[in-house]
């Protein structure tokens, strides 16, 4: 696994809709810009040596970086995987759509649920919206939420940005009734 850079992003929002937000709203991400392992191949039939040895990797290192970026318990998380335009999105999908990936986040969240993604082929610079949800219930609507994030130089046409977000609360000032009010 060849990792050109790490970014960490930390957001603590301090006021919504007019009003305090106490203790502030925090979220953090994590982003690893990393070589595309299949770039240059043309099209690969088997996907999976590349995700055997790269997905674990990535999940340990990404996983308690984010945790310790938030500070604090996380509620909601979510992933992502921004393939450079010489890959394909189901690069990006391979490294993130497995267990041996987000295994990781999972136990490190104490986490139950799906993961969350936001999967695409951009050039470097695109801005892109990593969904987060709740650790625990899908289904808890304050913690439906996303984080835009970007890297200036990132992924060039032959890396993939493969990041993890995380909060510490649902949504700054969250009023939607449960779902199960609609029921």
């Amino acid at each position: 696994m060849s990792i050109r850079k790490i970014i960490t992003f930390v957001e603590d929002i301090h006021t919504e809709g007019g009003r305090p937000v106490d203790p502030p709203a925090r979220t953090a991400v994590v982003l690893a810009v990393v070589e595309n392992p299949w770039a240059g191949q043309g099209f690969v039939d088997d996907l999976m040596p590349g995700i055997d040895e790269i997905a674990p990797k990535l999940g340990e290192l990404l996983a308690p970086r984010v945790v310790e970026a938030l500070g604090a318990p996380v509620e909601a998380y979510g992933k992502a995987a921004i393939v450079g335009l010489d890959g394909e999105i189901e690069h990006g999908s391979a490294l993130i759509h497995t267990l041996k990936f987000g295994d990781h986040f999972r136990k490190a969240a104490q986490a139950t649920t799906l993961l969350p993604a936001v999967e695409k082929r951009a050039a470097a610079g695109t801005v892109f919206d990593i969904p987060l949800k709740h650790v625990t219930d899908a289904t808890v609507r304050s913690h439906h939420q996303t984080i835009e994030v970007r890297v200036p130089d990132g992924p060039r046409p032959d890396e993939i940005v493969i990041g993890l977000a995380a909060a510490a609360q649902g949504r700054p000032q969250a009023r939607l009734a449960p779902l199960s009010s609609e029921r």
